[in-house]
């Protein structure tokens, strides 16, 4: 989890007591053990001190935290997925879509933005992405 940001992390509650429970675990190692997870202690301090849990506001601004529906412009059919760094919600098995990073291109394309508006980035590969926000709800796990 080391690529992530130093801003708030949006996690579910249930991320959130997985990440709470490692870091009280490893903490209660001692001598050579400890020393060998004192990395992973800072960075779980980090990521907790960070955390914002819990539901955002149903106003239809994508922000992390959200289930957002898209329709990319040379597809038919929409996309839904969760705005939410990958690494952390894969910790918590009620996350059923695809996380996409709100630091990934998609997520810096459409942060900020409401249903209705347009997007476009360059993908990693050079290309050109296009679409259009269909939604945006808050993500209830």
């Amino acid at each position: 989890m080391s690529t992530l940001s130093n801003q708030t992390l949006w996690v579910t509650q249930t991320a959130y007591d997985r990440l709470q429970a490692e870091l009280t675990e490893l903490t209660a190692l001692t001598g050579a053990e400890r020393e060998a997870a004192e990395v992973r202690i800072v960075e779980l301090r980090g990521i907790l001190r960070r955390a914002e849990v819990g539901d955002k506001p149903d106003d239809g601004l994508v922000e992390a935290g959200m289930q957002i529906t898209v329709t990319f412009a040379r597809d038919t059919e929409p996309t839904t997925f969760l705005l939410a760094h990958r690494e952390l919600a894969g910790i918590d098995p009620s996350v059923d879509l695809e996380a996409y990073s709100p630091d990934s291109p998609l997520g810096q394309a459409i942060v900020g933005k409401f249903a209705g508006e347009d997007f476009s980035f360059s993908a990693p590969n050079g290309a050109q992405i296009s679409g259009t926000i269909v939604a945006a709800t808050p993500f209830h796990g």
